[in-house]
């Protein structure tokens, strides 16, 4: 820690003599060290060429600038780590009070105690050491938040945000939104060409919150997104991938997965569950159920493990909506749940909106029924249509 720098503000000599002789021994064992001004617009000029001043101790009745106006320009310097006592003979009850509305720390009295005066200065160090350390915290904390905001900009353009994002073709629509709990998150969407008949589409998960699963989020969408380009069946897809994130997972670390494949020209939907959330299915002429779960785990943790996959035939109308369980776990503020039921009725209600306001319009309900409550999970939806083969 560095050595505290006194600046003593007084315009008489004798002061200067007796604060160097009563505090030679703090001097010689480097417990203070003194610097001297002889008025307030000395001081002034010192400070400014400075900033290792840990305290000021100041008379009042000065040439060129009293103490009084010296406090009033130090408030206007804005710095709450630099702290003065007003040492002065005009101790009287007005002086004092105006010296404390100008900011003055603490008062002392001529003569001076001189035990008095030690007593104030180490109060006085003290408190611009808790502030010093309080105003670090605030800087480091400032430093992180900044590379948090940069992380969460830099994880919101990983995922896809142009929509539509295949404007070329008619076969479907689809859409999606992310919104982490904290500046980042740990869920992920994406969606993909695999060939010019297959939409590769998935949505994740990962344990955990902040940086460390938002980096274990992108490995994990970086590995599916190349294992899709190379293998067409879901389970398959989803069995490599799991042996490949083993090795980056740790003992709390993994993640669930919806990955679905359309075919744009039949529309088939072959889907494989990594142990995550089961979505929607919202048939464009009968009621909102749930897909069929395929045999599958959460990824990262078991090895081997064999997935399957299903398929479904969807009709023109029908849509698939992915969520992760941020959705359906939110909480409100009498800490009930949202859950499956008040989804589906969701569903069902706006049947005949597009993806993109069914998509936001779930999110906003869900924000709606938390009302004071805290986020406490990301919050994401992912919406896919089959128009069939050829609509423009």
């Amino acid at each position: 820690m560095a050595l505290p720098r006194i600046m003593v503000v007084d315009d008489e000599p004798d002061l200067q003599m007796l604060i160097l002789q009563k505090f030679r021994k703090q001097i010689q064992n480097d417990v203070y060290e003194f610097v001297f001004a002889e008025n307030g617009e000395d001081a002034l000029n010192k400070i400014n060429g400075s900033d290792d001043i840990t305290l000021i101790l100041s008379d009042i009745n000065m040439p060129k600038m009293d103490g009084l106006t010296l406090l009033q320009k130090l408030a206007d310097k804005n710095n709450p780590a630099l702290k003065t006592v007003i040492v002065s003979a005009y101790g009287d009850m007005e002086n004092i009070r105006t010296a404390m509305n100008r900011g003055a720390f603490d008062f002392v009295t001529k003569p001076i105690d001189f035990n008095d005066l030690q007593l104030t200065i180490e109060k006085s160090i003290k408190e611009v050491d808790t502030i010093r350390e309080a105003l670090e915290m605030r800087k480091n904390f400032l430093a992180v938040q900044s590379d948090l905001n940069t992380a969460g900009r830099i994880q919101q353009k990983i995922l896809p945000q142009k929509f539509p994002p295949f404007p070329d073709r008619g076969e479907f629509s689809i859409y999606a939104e992310m919104h982490p709990a904290k500046d980042v998150g740990g869920d992920f969407y994406d969606f993909f060409f695999i060939d010019n008949d297959h939409l590769g589409f998935v949505i994740g998960d990962v344990s955990g919150k902040g940086i460390s699963a938002a980096i274990y989020m992108a490995v994990s969408r970086t590995m599916i997104k190349g294992i899709a380009s190379q293998i067409l069946d879901p389970a398959e897809c989803l069995s490599k991938v799991n042996s490949m994130l083993i090795p980056e997972s740790d003992v709390s670390t993994f993640v669930t997965v919806f990955y679905g494949v359309l075919n744009t020209r039949t529309g088939v939907m072959r889907y494989c569950n990594g142990g995550h959330n089961l979505p929607f299915y919202v048939k464009n002429s009968s009621s909102v159920v749930q897909l069929e779960n395929t045999s599958g785990i959460l990824l990262g943790k078991i090895e081997p493990f064999t997935f399957d996959s299903k398929q479904i035939q969807c009709e023109p109308g029908d849509r698939i909506v992915l969520y992760t369980d941020g959705v359906t776990e939110a909480i409100n503020e009498v800490e009930d749940m949202y859950e499956d039921e008040r989804f589906v009725q969701y569903l069902e209600k706006y049947r005949p909106d597009n993806v993109d306001n069914l998509v936001r319009g779930i999110i906003v309900d869900v924000f709606k029924f938390m009302g004071k409550a805290n986020q406490t999970d990301d919050i994401t939806v992912l919406s896919l249509e089959y128009n069939g083969q050829g609509r423009e």
